[in-house]
């Protein structure tokens, strides 16, 4: 029986991204279901099939792996590749994939994600300018300890899928990650699994109120790219 992984809006649904972009990295199969934002309280409908009433959720038969990290923790009992395979690499992209996991508030909120536009953003306030020099900083760390061109190694690894929604809001809103930093982004925009989810983000025509007024917050948009 097929994997089926459930995800939202690929404009909008940074946590989707993540298990998205790893299985499709990696070659494993599955089924891509979508179930779009479309209302202000998503948690009724989207509890017909997510405990949380949240978005992804990976469906094994009848097993339901809800969370970006539980389905990350699921595959690796399965799949070769989500880790790395060297162990100090494997520690270091565990405690960075962790800290994205539970961390980076700031970014967040400040930097909503939304693929299809860019924005200049207001001025950044000091918990959001700690996190971005942060993000810097992991990154550089891990390209120089691991010998690149991914944050771990040589190989595109689950602690890249966790910062992948990172590379789309670092060039929506032209954040400053360092030369390093910026040069993982770059790779990673490239990354045939992301131009796919981009695409698919640009085709998008339905939009959901609070994430837009979200964007809004941000400062000024100057360019929008999604279809009308």
């Amino acid at each position: 029986m097929a994997l089926i992984l459930v995800t939202a809006n690929r404009n909008y649904s940074s946590w989707s991204l993540r298990p998205w972009v790893l299985m499709k990295a990696l070659g494993i199969a599955f089924e891509d279901r979508i179930e779009p934002f479309t209302a202000n309280d998503n948690y009724s409908a989207f509890r017909s099939f997510s405990p949380t009433g949240q978005v992804p959720v990976l469906i094994d038969g009848d097993r339901t792996i809800w969370d970006s990290l539980g389905i990350a923790l699921y595959l690796a009992d399965r799949f070769d590749g989500v880790w790395p395979a060297d162990e100090v690499a494997r520690a270091w992209a565990m405690c960075a994939a962790a800290e994205m996991h539970g961390g980076f508030g700031a970014v967040r909120s400040d930097c909503t994600m939304n693929v299809g536009v860019r924005v200049s953003p207001k001025p950044a306030s000091p918990a959001l300018a700690r996190q971005i020099t942060r993000l810097g900083e992991l990154w550089a760390e891990g390209l120089d300890r691991f010998g690149g061109p991914w944050l771990a190694g040589p190989a595109f690894t689950a602690v890249d899928a966790f910062y992948a929604p990172i590379a789309f809001r670092a060039r929506t809103y032209g954040l400053d990650v360092g030369a390093a930093g910026q040069a993982w982004v770059t790779r990673t925009l490239d990354h045939p699994a992301m131009r796919q989810w981009e695409a698919e983000a640009l085709a998008e025509n339905w939009r959901e109120v609070d994430h837009e007024a979200e964007l809004a917050a941000t400062g000024t948009i100057i360019a929008d790219y999604r279809t009308s």
